[in-house]
């Protein structure tokens, strides 16, 4: 009997992403789609990605989609807003004005992508000295498809470990021994995201039990 995947299972997964009123693909696990629809990006490592069901690492209809489902079956889902990328929210539309963007040596067009303290919004219209820009996710609104394809499931520990590590950019050596977790690093902003990281390690591995952190030593270094 095939696999039925639950919420909790770490699964390795190919999918590709096309929006649902034009079919249009936005994004997708697989090199030759990729180029097919001009998302190609030199230095992108395609192929499937490792996920934990219920963590929300893809949008919520695909994560929730996929429990139930069998490993090595190919599956299609249509997915509305409220479990895609969200409805537009009107205040996230705002006026802005031109000189703005005139001061920082923007021409501003409509479709241009923008960063406004912080924040990444698209242009929408440039009139009369004022700007619209929407800073409402780029497929909010929007009803999606996704075809996806669960591969195999993940039981190795270590590979779970490196599976959240890889989705959280977390770039530390680590020493796993049973139960226990022990990442090295020199960097002092990843040590200032020490609970963060146990938090989300912890949830998403309950075998690990404890969760430390070791200051690498710096070859030369000396203390004065």
């Amino acid at each position: 009997m095939a696999d039925v995947l639950k919420k909790g299972d770490f699964v390795e997964l190919d999918y590709t992403g096309r929006l649902a009123e034009d079919g249009v693909v936005f994004d997708t696990t697989f090199e030759d789609v990729a180029k097919k629809n001009g998302l190609f990006q030199e230095g992108t490592k395609y192929g499937p990605v490792k996920i934990c069901l219920g963590q929300r690492q893809v949008i919520e209809g695909l994560d929730e989609g996929l429990i139930g489902r069998d490993i090595g079956k190919t599956y299609k889902f249509r997915i509305p807003p409220e479990g895609a990328f969200g409805q537009k929210d009107a205040r996230l539309i705002q006026l802005i004005a031109t000189s703005k963007f005139t001061k920082q040596e923007i021409a501003p067009m409509p479709g241009l992508q923008v960063n406004i303290d912080g924040m990444l919004g698209t242009i929408r219209t440039v009139s009369g000295g004022r700007t619209l820009v929407d800073f409402n996710h780029p497929l909010s609104g929007k009803e999606i498809e996704y075809e996806a394809t669960p591969k195999r499931v993940i039981t190795e520990t270590a590979e779970k470990l490196n599976a959240i590590m890889n989705i959280l950019g977390i770039k530390m050596e680590y020493t796993l021994e049973g139960e226990k977790l022990t990442f090295k690093s020199d960097s002092q902003v990843l040590r200032q995201n020490e609970e963060a990281i146990t938090k989300a390690v912890k949830e998403a591995i309950p075998e690990i039990k404890d969760v430390s952190f070791e200051t690498k030593a710096v070859e030369g270094s000396q203390l004065q």
